[in-house]
Formats: C-alpha cells, sequence, structure tokens
C-alpha cells in the first residue's frame, strides 16, 4: 500500500516539476503561479521523506 502511495506522491511531483520548468521556460512566468507549483512541489517532496 504504501509503494502505491509512494508511486503516487512521486508522479505528481513529476508532473508539478514539468508545470514549474513550462511556466519557467515562457517569456514572461508567472511568479505567482510558480510560486504555488514550487509550494507544491516542497510539500510532495516532505511527504516522500516522511514515507
Amino acid at each position: 500500500m504504501q509503494n502505491a502511495h509512494y508511486a503516487a506522491l512521486e508522479a505528481k511531483h513529476a508532473v508539478l516539476e514539468e508545470k514549474i520548468s513550462d511556466e519557467s521556460h515562457r517569456p514572461v512566468p508567472d511568479t505567482a503561479m510558480l510560486a504555488e507549483l514550487k509550494k507544491q512541489k516542497l510539500r510532495l517532496k516532505e511527504e516522500m521523506q516522511v514515507l
């Protein structure tokens, strides 16, 4: 069960990483969106470390 949960968190983390990369490479990145995406990514990373 934990492995499935960890895999789901990894998948979400990868999606957030892709969104951050896409937004960062736009001509005029939305800094508020980038900040929120990075916060979400950090929360996921912290949750993954607990498991």
